[in-house]
């Protein structure tokens, strides 16, 4: 397995365990530059320019039906030395969207504007998080 094939399948995997009952697939290609080198068994390129990361994460029920109104948009982008992901349900635009750093950051989607953490946010705070420590190489 590549070390992009292993990330998606690790960022499949965080999902499933963040946003149950679904099954996830991650969608979209990632550019091996962007991977941190801890992922792999052999040493890959580190994080340090790394191409900005677009990425959908598909949710299936446990019987296959796709999901499509639940699917995440994940971005992952470096300023400076720090990870940051942005995550956001493009199907749903009217909800808030979820900037996590150091910390996480709920925003209005259309506006930009910092917003309450919605009902459902919890789990995908639970994810950000858990894909940042992931995807961080010096954690």
């Amino acid at each position: 397995m590549t070390v992009p094939e292993e990330l998606s399948r690790r960022i499949a995997a965080a999902a499933d365990l963040c946003l149950k009952p679904h099954r996830h697939a991650v969608v979209g290609e990632m550019v091996g530059e962007a991977l941190p080198a801890k992922l792999g068994s052999e040493p890959g390129p580190p994080l340090e320019d790394p191409v900005d990361q677009c990425l959908r994460i598909q949710p299936r029920r446990a019987d296959g039906e796709r999901l499509p109104e639940l699917d995440i948009e994940l971005e992952l982008y470096r300023s400076g030395d720090e990870l940051h992901l942005m995550l956001s349900w493009p199907e749903q635009p009217a909800l808030p969207m979820l900037w996590h750093g150091q910390h996480p950051v709920w925003m209005d989607a259309e506006t930009g504007l910092r917003t309450e953490r919605p009902s459902q946010g919890a789990p995908l705070e639970a994810l950000a998080r858990r894909l940042r420590a992931l995807l961080s190489p010096d954690r």
